[in-house]
Order: structure tokens, then C-alpha cells, then sequence
């Protein structure tokens, strides 16, 4: 499979480079690299077509200059990529992720994980962001989701705190034979894992909490399917979008009886917590 690279320089570089390499997941970008100009990102060559970059509304914004180079690369072995570049994570001084080749620790919760190609290594601000929700919450014997489980970290670390009906979905296939292989690596493999999107949930009910790191525009155009899901006093964990977009998450999620509980920040991105009440 060949890869092109595209080298993109970026002024100011904070928050426009996150924003950016955010927009360029949504049009297949499949890893990153920072670096001090920005961000190298990468695509499969065969499935991009360059005119996706009209959709990328931080290259025309106004409020900064980005500028690229194009290359194609050798191809390369992805996986080993990863794993030279994966450095354990520590949120909170609580809980640890970290790759099979680093050394164990003695934190209270230890997530272990080949990252392979899927989203949701701990890295992300938003990741770290929900894994701080869930350090906080009581989830012992309760049932929950993990929609867009990347490499199912949010799923694994509710399931070792004591979730014991733990499904997990992801449309991508990376992320979810990923998931299943970390779920069998952290000895959680009861988590249910499937492959799809939100239709899948059709028919699935009476979720306690429901957790969804995505981006805006799925949120608000899933939340409706969400929301028939979760029962009266259930709880929803939204992440994957902007402080700036706040408001818009809030004013969708409240029609569909929300309240909002909680607000958490971390640099540009934004995590809400929300209890169902009818």
C-alpha cells in the first residue's frame, strides 16, 4: 500500500495545527508526526483525492497561514512506525497506557495496547479527556457503550473498573479487530465488539453510559439514535469537538431530554458530561 505525505507548516501553530490534523482525520488521514513548522500527515495514496481539501475550513479561515509540501514515501512497515513513536501515557497519576515493550507500573489502572493504525491512544486531548471522566465515576456492574472505540481504551479501562455489560463499535476496521485485541490483552475480552456505525444500535437499550468520541457533525446528526439507547437516568460522555462548539452540543443533546452535568477542558478541545432525565 503507498502513502503520500504531506508536510504542512502551520502559523500559528497552536490551537490551528490541532484543528487541522482533526479535519484532516475526517478525509482519511490515517497518522501524524509533529513537528516544530506543524504537522506531517499521512494517506493512502489510492483512496485520496485532493480536491477533499475544499472541506478543510482551517486552510481558509483566515486566522492562520498553512502551507504544504507533497511527497509519496517509501513504503513502510506502519505498525513498527507506531511503535517507535508510542510513549506511555499517565492521566492523573491514576491511570497508565502503554505498549507490551514498556515496563510495568503501579498505577491503579494499566491499559495495554498495540495502537496499530486506530485512533485513541491516549495521546489526544480528548481521549485524555474521557479517561479522566471515567477515572471519576462509579461504573461497577453497569452497562455501557463505547461508540467510536478507536482502540477500545475507554471500553477497556470502564470494564477493569467494574463494568461488566461493555459493548463497543467502531466504523473502521483497524479499530475494530484493534479493540477486540487489546480487550483480549487487558483480560477483558467479555467486551462485545462490532463493526458499523450508529445503526448497529438498533434494538440496544437501557445503556448506563454511553460514550461517544467522535467529531461535532456525527454527534449531532447521531444523537437522536444515541439518546433512544440510554435509560432515564443514564449518563453520556461527548468529546471530539472544540470549546468553540459547545453550545451547538449542548443545544442538540437537550432535545433529546440532556441536561448537562459537566464541562472539562483541555487546551482548544472539550469534553461534556450529560444525565438523561425523561
Amino acid at each position: 500500500m503507498k502513502y503520500l505525505e504531506f508536510k504542512f507548516r502551520v502559523s500559528p501553530k497552536q490551537p490551528w495545527k490541532d484543528i487541522l490534523e482533526a479535519e484532516l482525520g475526517e478525509i482519511g488521514f490515517e497518522s501524524f508526526a509533529d513537528t516544530d513548522e506543524g504537522i506531517d500527515a499521512y494517506v493512502q495514496e489510492e483512496n485520496f483525492d485532493e480536491s477533499s481539501f475544499g472541506n478543510i475550513s482551517v486552510l481558509s479561515n483566515g486566522m492562520c497561514e498553512i502551507g504544504f509540501k507533497k511527497n509519496k514515501v517509501i513504503p513502510k512497515n506502519w505498525n513498527e512506525e507506531w511503535e517507535r513513536n508510542f510513549s506511555p501515557i499517565n492521566v492523573d497519576n491514576r491511570c497508565v497506557i502503554r505498549a507490551p515493550f514498556h515496563e510495568a507500573t503501579d498505577a491503579d489502572f494499566e491499559i495495554i495496547i498495540e495502537p496499530k493504525m486506530s485512533f485513541g491512544t491516549g495521546h489526544h486531548q480528548t481521549t485524555h479527556l474521557m479517561i479522566s471522566y471515567i477515572l471519576d465515576m462509579d461504573v461497577k456492574n453497569i452497562k455501557v457503550m463505547d461508540m467510536g472505540c478507536g482502540t477500545g481504551i475507554l471500553a477497556i479501562l470502564a470494564a477493569q473498573k467494574g463494568a461488566t455489560n461493555v459493548d463497543a463499535i467502531d466504523i473502521d476496521e483497524w479499530a475494530y479487530e484493534n479493540t477486540m485485541e487489546n480487550a483480549k490483552r487487558n483480560n477483558v475480552d467479555f467486551i462485545k465488539v462490532a463493526k458499523g456505525d450508529a445503526n448497529l444500535l438498533k434494538g440496544y437499550e437501557n445503556c448506563d453510559l454511553f460514550i461517544a468520541n467522535i467529531n461535532r457533525n456525527i454527534l449531532i446528526n447521531d444523537m437522536v439514535t444515541y439518546a433512544k439507547s440510554i435509560k432515564n437516568g443514564g449518563q453520556i460522555l461527548l468529546s471530539g469537538f472544540y470549546e468553540s462548539d459547545i453550545n451547538q452540543l449542548v443545544a442538540e443533546t437537550e432535545k433529546h431530554g440532556f441536561v448537562l452535568q459537566e464541562k472539562r477542558n483541555k487546551e482548544s478541545w472539550a469534553a461534556l458530561r450529560f444525565t438523561k432525565l425523561d
